[in-house]
């Protein structure tokens, strides 16, 4: 596995091959951005979205955190990081399409589930457990469903957790504005890690479907 300075190795590589092979496009973006795209991933390190969708650089607008969350609309003084970059996104950049991304065997999610961190103390979760806990009436509900807690509990929380931010995110008026006036759309996807397979919501069923 890479550290640091494998790391530096693969800038060297990149400068010698990828930036100096689309030098031009890089001086093009050094003038400024314009994705078309926003996506919300999670922060694991197994699904980067540029390497997903073969995505060039500059073509996508990305925010990964625990679980691929986005929080309800909350226009308090409280540090909003997710929140600040769909603003962003959406009202400085005008992105046209905002994409959540869950994964397979993601650990937020499970945690989420499980409640592997509900009492834990500073510095040994406790704020993994209050982001998470944005899924505590997903989890209510598919423990209810699964109280063994199969591979299909978990693989129905990291979908919920799909369905969750689509909701949250239709709780920002100017997201929800822009969406009605035709001018956004939302998107909800998941990928499987094991076999790459990337599956879509149709939200008119509620269904994943293969893309």
């Amino acid at each position: 596995m890479a550290d640091f300075s494998a790391l530096v190795e693969g800038y060297q590589r990149f400068r010698q091959t990828g930036w100096h092979e689309q030098r031009e496009r890089w001086e093009q973006l050094a003038e400024g951005q314009s994705p078309k795209v926003m996506i919300v991933a999670c922060s694991d390190s197994r699904v980067d979205p540029a390497q997903i969708f073969d995505a060039r650089p500059g073509e996508i607008f990305t925010v990964r955190n625990v679980a691929n969350l986005v929080p309800p609309y909350q226009p308090d003084r409280s540090y909003h990081g997710v929140s600040a970059a769909l603003e962003f996104a959406v009202t400085q950049l005008k992105v046209e399409e905002v994409l959540v991304m869950g994964h397979g065997f993601c650990g937020g999610c499970a945690a989420a589930l499980t409640g592997a961190f509900t009492d834990a103390e500073p510095g040994e979760g406790a704020f993994i457990a209050h982001w998470i806990d944005m899924l505590g009436e997903a989890r209510r509900k598919i423990r209810a469903a699964h109280p063994e807690l199969d591979r299909e509990a978990f693989r129905e929380m990291e979908l919920e957790g799909v369905r969750v931010s689509l909701r949250n995110l239709r709780t920002f008026p100017w997201v929800r504005e822009r969406e009605q006036a035709g001018e956004l759309k939302l998107h909800g996807a998941y990928f499987s890690i094991a076999d790459g397979a990337l599956c879509v919501l149709d939200e008119s069923s509620g269904e994943f479907r293969p893309a």
